[in-house]
């Protein structure tokens, strides 16, 4: 919105009111040698040109680089229409309207966008979001514990083909709460690079919290979720889904996964509209079965009608430590990213369930694209020849990050290197492709990797 300054005869005006002879004379009471010095460091001031003209040559320093890294944060199209809307002065703001005062329009947003996700996910209910996709499996690994009462043990599974990210920032969220987080190891075959449910055997009859499932999981590969949410539920674990939200356009939604469907779902919202922008920010989703909406942090925007009928919406639940005992309160989450919610709820808007499904499938094209051509150059084979989403891993004979030192060079960023969290793959790296990817791009890419 626009500013609009005092004028002189304003300030002028409100010092008579107070008997103040000036602005200065309001801080009179601080020392002098407590006040801050002249800021002599700061360069002069610039027009909005010359600002303009710094910028893009600020830019033009970082390069634009051809992008095949997922691991998490993908590269999407977004129109131009999301951050057109997301940036008027009726949502932008440095300002989380998490409170009681929050606006009509902020609060029919967030409804809307719970809405959205619940539908997308095949579940009941969803906060208003959360940090990230990681912080947010960390606070589903709480959730779990709070809602599953029969359980004693806090331990949770969590197999090697989730997210190592996700899973170290999950222990930094609940390391220091008696959670137990046990990572299940798995043979990785030329064909698999998926958990196989026999991994679990060993934990059969034992008293287990909650089992994590990442679909697709970090390897771009398609799990068996209903066999291994089955074989949970059959066990008495619940189930978390870490899930992809632009997958979900083609995929089974975890709502129905099994013959029960698990009971929380959490991830990364960033691939709906949101941009990459060196590392963040990012917002994470949750969704869950009604049941255990009290268990859930964050908070959870209602539809109700006033006196009058009228249509209305409302923070109905907020449990969070600022608004009740900290003892009973499910989380500390304050922040939630308001802003990029607004953008991804805009973003799924304009799309539709059409141009969801069509992001998806053209992602998935292209992958296919990427791993033909790569693939016909000596020395880099497809590791997993399962079915996938838009990632893949493929395995060089040489290091990969002399692979990517080299790709760097000519302006690509060729992908996430596995090595360090998975040696026993050789030399392997992650690739992903996305709709924004042309041929163009791609056959670049395999040249380059000649």
């Amino acid at each position: 919105m626009p500013f609009i300054p005092h004028t002189q005869d304003d300030i002028r005006e409100m010092l008579d009111v107070i008997g103040a002879s000036s602005v200065e004379a309001l801080f009179d009471e601080i020392p002098a040698g407590l006040r801050a010095k002249p800021l002599s460091g700061i360069p002069d001031a610039l027009s909005e040109m010359a600002i303009g003209q710094l910028m893009q040559a600020r830019a033009v320093q970082d390069g634009r680089v051809i992008n095949f890294i997922g691991a998490g944060a993908y590269e999407h199209h977004i129109p131009a229409a999301v951050w057109a809307i997301v940036t008027r002065g009726e949502f932008y703001s440095a300002y989380t309207p998490y409170q009681a005062e929050a606006s009509q329009g902020t609060l029919q947003l967030l409804y809307q966008y719970q809405t959205m996700m619940a539908s997308l996910t095949g579940m009941d209910v969803s906060n208003a979001s959360l940090y990230d996709g990681a912080s947010a499996l960390g606070e589903a690994c709480l959730m779990a514990v709070r809602a599953h009462r029969k359980s004693k043990s806090l331990r949770i599974l969590i197999p090697s083909t989730v997210s190592p990210i996700y899973s170290k920032v999950a222990h930094a969220v609940v390391g220091h709460q008696r959670l137990s987080l046990e990572s299940v190891p798995l043979s990785l075959s030329k064909d698999c690079g998926t958990l196989n449910v026999s991994a679990l055997d060993a934990y059969k009859g034992q008293d287990i919290t909650a089992l994590v499932i990442q679909q697709p999981n970090f390897f771009g590969q398609l799990e068996d979720v209903d066999a291994l949410t089955d074989w949970a539920h059959a066990n008495g674990t619940m189930v978390i889904a870490v899930v992809n939200p632009i997958s979900l356009a083609l995929l089974k939604p975890p709502g129905q996964w099994g013959a029960k469907g698990v009971d929380i779902v959490v991830g990364e919202g960033q691939p709906l509209g949101v941009p990459l922008s060196g590392g963040g920010p990012y917002f994470g989703f949750i969704t869950a079965r009604m049941e255990y909406v009290r268990q859930m942090p964050g908070r959870i925007i209602g539809r109700t009608v006033d006196l009058e009928g009228k249509q209305g919406f409302t923070l109905t639940l907020q449990a969070r430590e600022q608004h009740i005992r900290r003892s009973k309160a499910t989380s500390n989450i304050c922040t939630n990213q308001g802003l990029l919610v607004t953008a991804a709820t805009i973003y799924m808007s304009l799309l539709g369930a059409e141009g969801l499904e069509d992001v998806a499938a053209t992602s998935c094209a292209r992958l296919d694209e990427l791993i033909a051509a790569v693939t016909k150059v000596p020395g880099v084979q497809l590791k997993f020849a399962a079915p996938r989403f838009h990632e893949a891993v493929l395995v060089f004979n040489r290091p990969v990050s002399q692979v990517l030192d080299a790709l760097a060079k000519q302006g690509i960023a060729g992908g996430f290197d596995l090595t360090p969290y998975y040696p026993e793959l050789g030399n392997a790296l992650l690739v992903c492709a996305t709709e924004s990817r042309t041929t163009a791009d791609i056959e670049k890419y395999a040249k380059a990797i000649a």
